[in-house]
Formats: structure tokens, C-alpha cells, sequence
């Protein structure tokens, strides 16, 4: 390839996208020579985000997008590509896989029928209500599923694994990225402000505790505002909050069939009813944690390496964004997450304090 069509190459290969695919064979993309550059550059990163939640209260996931995206550079140099493309991928789905050693059937069977069914239904609103804000704002469907879905599930591990249903042909890496940052801000703000909205409306360690766990993003941040509370709020909390992890398996499914495969995925060969095969497993986990209950130990392990895989996989997704589109969106990008975050404080809030 001259010099003149390399350039243009480049050029066009904004996000970082073009990675040595011509060059490399599938055996040599993955070996470790290749992409243990890019891994180690998103470890340090990741290293820093944590030590910044830990030392400041900031939510890691948080720190990670704001690091990735003051990394954003670095994605040009094409020697980190394969790392970054591993973190991405195989990072975002083995950590969503690794989620399922956290829920069992037992866990959701004590939050009992009518709290259950009004998880579900809160769910749908929210989803509904992330549509209804991307048309307020002019966005596509597929933004307003996804803010939707990421703030009626479990924040940005819901966000990575529908964006990964959606496919980037159909929306781009940008849009993803901003949702992100909205999704943790907001999931940041409620972790602040629910718990003293509980306490000015002396709620009962039920209610509150199905307040933060319905409507708070992040299953952190939901844990973090329900032990705020109180201790018998915050294992209320973490019931409600599994339990809606839960329900990621089912709405991916249900996703999947109203808008069908990105044509990345409609070239995967094990897909059933659409969803990814990193879904399945999830639910494989969570089946075989509910007949045969899994030690504590490798429970414990389980959750740290689910959210090392995800925390590597934002950062990677910052790294592959540019700040200045991500700042063309403007406020009105917001409106889809705003809108879906406000319906599920109002519909989780008005179930606990009239059925609760």
C-alpha cells in the first residue's frame, strides 16, 4: 500500500477500528505478543480508576470512562489495537458471564410475587420511557433501548450487553460512550439523594431497601445507598438488585426479537432466539448457582473478576471514543437517561410507599 493510501486509511480510522486486520491472521490477532501491549496500558488505567473510587467516592465506573476518554490518544498507535479489541470484547463478555455466580432462583424467590411482579413491570416502564425520551430528543430507537435498558437493569454492564445486541453499524461507539457517562452520572446522583428522600418520608427498611434496589443503576452504587441506610435496608436492596440483574437475560431476549440481530451478530453461527452466547452462559451460572449453591470464596472471586472484565471493557470503550464528538451531543443526548431515570424513582418510589 503506497504512502498516499495509508494515510487516507488512517485518516479515516477514527474510532480506531482499522486494527491490523489485513496484516494478521485470527491466530496471530490473538496471541500475546500482540496484545498484551494494549492489555497492560488498559490495566494501569483501570488500576487508576479504582484507586480513584476508593480514594475519593467516585464510582469506578465513572473513573474509568473519564480515564479512557483523557487516554483517547493513545488508541492511534496500532501496536495497543489487538489489547484494546481483547478488553472490549472477551473482557464485556466473560464479565457479564461471571455476573451470574451473584443471583440464584432462591434470592429472587424471597422478594415474593407482588414485589416481583412490580419489578417487572417498572422494568418495562423504565425501557418504555427510555423510547419515549429518544424521540423527545430526536434520537433513534436504538439509543432510547439502550438508555432504557441500561437504567432499568443494571447500568453499564446492562448498557455493554445490549450495545453488543445492537451492533455499532447501527449505532456508533460515540453515542454508546455518552450513554455511558450518563447512566453513571445518574446512577452517581441517586446513590446521593434517594437515601435522604427515604429518610424525609420515613421509610421502613423494606421500603427503602426496594427503592434503592429498583430504582438506582449501578449494583454498586444500589448496595452502597441501601447500607447507607441502614443494614436491614441494604440486604433488601441487594435482593432487588440481583434480582433485576436477573431479568438481563430475559430482556436481552426479548430485545432480540423485536429488533432483530446486528449483521455482526447474524454471522455468529450459536445464537438462539438472537441472543449472544455470553447470555446463555450468564443463565447457565445462574441455573447451576441455584441447584448446586456455590462457596462463598468462589462467589466472592466471581463478583471481583466480573467487575475487573467490565471495568476493562469501559475503559477500553472511552479509549475508542472522541471527546469532542461526545460533546457535540450537547445536553439534549441526555434526555433519553433523564427520562428513564426519572420513571423509575417514580414508579419504584410510589410502589414501596403504597404496597410496602
Amino acid at each position: 500500500m503506497d504512502s498516499g493510501r495509508q494515510a487516507e486509511r488512517v485518516g479515516a480510522d477514527l474510532d480506531g477500528e482499522i486494527w491490523l486486520a489485513d496484516a494478521l491472521t485470527r491466530k496471530a490477532r490473538w496471541s500475546a505478543r500482540l496484545w498484551l501491549p494494549g492489555l497492560c496500558v488498559i490495566a494501569i488505567a483501570a488500576a487508576a480508576a479504582a484507586w480513584l473510587s476508593d480514594h475519593y467516592a467516585m464510582p469506578v465506573i465513572l473513573a474509568g470512562l473519564l480515564i479512557g476518554l483523557a487516554l483517547n490518544f493513545l488508541a492511534a498507535n496500532p501496536r495497543l489495537h489487538p489489547g484494546i479489541d481483547l478488553c472490549g470484547t472477551a473482557g464485556l463478555r466473560w464479565g457479564i458471564v461471571l455476573l451470574g455466580t451473584q443471583v440464584t432462583a432462591a434470592q429472587i424467590a424471597t422478594l415474593g410475587v407482588a414485589s416481583f411482579a412490580a419489578l417487572i413491570a417498572i422494568v418495562a416502564l423504565v425501557i418504555a420511557a427510555g423510547l419515549v425520551g429518544a424521540r423527545l430528543s430526536g434520537d433513534s430507537r436504538f439509543v432510547g433501548l439502550l438508555a432504557g435498558g441500561a437504567t432499568a437493569i443494571c447500568g453499564a454492564s446492562a448498557a455493554l450487553a445490549i450495545y453488543a445486541l445492537i451492533g455499532r453499524e447501527r449505532l456508533d461507539q460515540h453515542r454508546f460512550t455518552f450513554t455511558l457517562v450518563g447512566i453513571s452520572l445518574a446512577s452517581a446522583i441517586a446513590m446521593s439523594f434517594y437515601p435522604l428522600l427515604a429518610a424525609q418520608f420515613y421509610f421502613t427498611d423494606r421500603q427503602a431497601g426496594f427503592l434503592m434496589g429498583a430504582a438506582i443503576h449501578d449494583v454498586a452504587q444500589s448496595l452502597g445507598a441501601g447500607y447507607n441506610y441502614s443494614a436491614g435496608a441494604g440486604e433488601v436492596a441487594a435482593i432487588v438488585k440481583l434480582t433485576r440483574v436477573a431479568l438481563l437475560a430475559p430482556v436481552v431476549a426479548v430485545l432480540a426479537l423485536i429488533i432483530g440481530r446486528s449483521d455482526q451478530a447474524a454471522r455468529r453461527r450459536f445464537e438462539p432466539l438472537g441472543m449472544p452466547w455470553f447470555i446463555w452462559a450468564f443463565l447457565a451460572l445462574v441455573l447451576a448457582g441455584s441447584l448446586f449453591p456455590l462457596p462463598a470464596w468462589l462467589k466472592g472471586y466471581g463478583l471481583l473478576a466480573s467487575k475487573a472484565l467490565l471495568l476493562f471493557a469501559v475503559v477500553a470503550t472511552a479509549m475508542r471514543s472522541r471527546l469532542d464528538t461526545l460533546l457535540s451531543d450537547g445536553w439534549r443526548g441526555l434526555v433519553p437517561i433523564l427520562v428513564a431515570t426519572l420513571v423509575s424513582l417514580f414508579a419504584a418510589f410510589g410502589f414501596a410507599w403504597r404496597y410496602l
